[in-house]
């Protein structure tokens, strides 16, 4: 059940795209633009669910609500002068709160809510402090992000709508590739790789870059380098390809 039409839709919609397809090819029952009323057990100890689009769904052995977090921010922030933004507590680009000395970092504060994220932010702020080093501070652009999804997925930087929102459409231009990879060679089902470029500018700077398939988990982070240094289309075109190998897709695309 899931209250839109389709998963990870923060992500590109190459990404949620895909995910989603994958799962009802897999058969998994999606009810879509749906939600949860309520729950009842019967003697058996089996749950039957109801949804506001009016579905009753019996024979129910688990429910898991997959909600998100929230912060745990009830510590009387308001008798310390620290500012709170829609839950989070609010930081400048260095971690610093609104109040002098108290700094906050990680998914406290509502921004890339990954535990390396935290450990990078910890690292800088702790130089910043300690080291003399006072310019350190975490740039939350171009982070790189995974989910570990079947098959999996992963993006680095913008998605092609918010390239299209920030450049404009005349100056962004988007590749994609679809294949199935090596490794369903022999099998008979084979789920297959997407990938996709977006690139912007008259230097076709790479902005953004997203996948879903067989290792592209591993395959993301000396990628995300590349897009972090402000890579160009004719930059990953003048790479020769490691072949055979999925990775090879994304300096050969045209």
């Amino acid at each position: 059940m899931i209250r839109h039409e389709k998963v990870l839709r923060t992500f590109d919609s190459l990404i949620s795209d895909v995910i989603t397809d994958e799962l009802e090819h897999i058969g998994i029952n999606m009810l879509k633009n749906d939600g949860f009323v309520k729950a009842s057990k019967d003697d058996q100890g089996t749950l039957t669910v109801t949804t506001k689009n009016g579905h009753n769904i019996s024979g129910v052995d688990c429910l898991l609500f997959a909600i998100g977090r929230d912060p745990n921010v009830e510590l009387d922030l308001d008798k310390t002068g620290v500012t709170l933004e829609k839950g989070h507590i609010k930081v400048d680009a260095f971690q610093n709160t609104s109040a002098p000395g108290v700094y906050a970092l990680g998914d406290v504060c509502g921004r890339a809510l990954l535990t390396p994220v935290a450990i990078a932010a910890g690292r800088r702020l702790a130089h910043r402090l300690f080291d003399g080093k006072t310019d350190l501070k975490l740039d939350y652009n171009n982070i790189p992000s995974v989910v570990f999804s079947h098959p999996p997925s992963g993006s680095v930087g913008l998605t092609e709508r918010e390239a299209r929102d920030k450049f404009g459409d005349a100056a962004v231009r988007v590749y994609r590739s679809s294949f199935a990879p090596l490794y369903y060679a022999l099998s008979e089902r084979k789920v297959k790789t997407h990938m996709k470029l977006v690139c912007a500018g008259d230097e076709q700077r790479v902005v953004g870059l997203h996948m879903v398939g067989q290792a592209v988990d591993e395959m993301l982070q000396g990628f995300a380098v590349a897009v972090k240094m402000g890579a160009t289309k004719a930059q990953f075109d003048d790479c020769v390809a490691i072949h055979p190998t999925s990775a090879e897709e994304l300096v050969t695309m045209r």
